[in-house]
């Protein structure tokens, strides 16, 4: 799927694909960010989708031994964010997301579009 030194970064995008996140596009930010390798940003339909996007991928997360550094704006259901160090994922409810455009502010970063059917595009 994505082909990294950090192959572990397609636990977290199959956790994402798990509850039907959409639009998955991962960030790698290495050597222009301090706060962490790469982003994960993906999409849900609604703030209940987003929750469960986000609980989803607590959990199955959870399950392989790898836990959150810390989560913030899941009971919200816009715009939620899983720390998990060297990977960060920002899961949006779709008008948040296109209003906030965090892939604008990255766009040194290589960029790996997910198909909605699991693959990179």
């Amino acid at each position: 799927m994505i082909k990294e030194n950090n192959s572990d970064i397609n636990l977290f995008v199959e956790a994402a694909q798990g509850m039907k996140a959409f639009d998955i596009i991962v960030l790698d930010v290495k050597g222009i960010s301090s706060i962490t390798d790469c982003f994960i940003i993906c999409s849900g339909r609604s703030n209940r989708q987003v929750t469960a996007i986000c609980e989803f991928i607590k959990i199955n997360l959870k399950e392989k031994g790898i836990d959150p550094v810390g989560i913030e704006g899941v009971k919200g259901g816009q715009w939620a964010l899983i720390d998990y160090g060297h990977v960060i994922i920002h899961v949006f409810l779709d008008v948040a997301r296109e209003f906030y455009n965090i892939e604008g502010l990255w766009l040194d970063a290589k960029k790996t579009v997910i198909s909605d059917k699991g693959g990179p595009v």
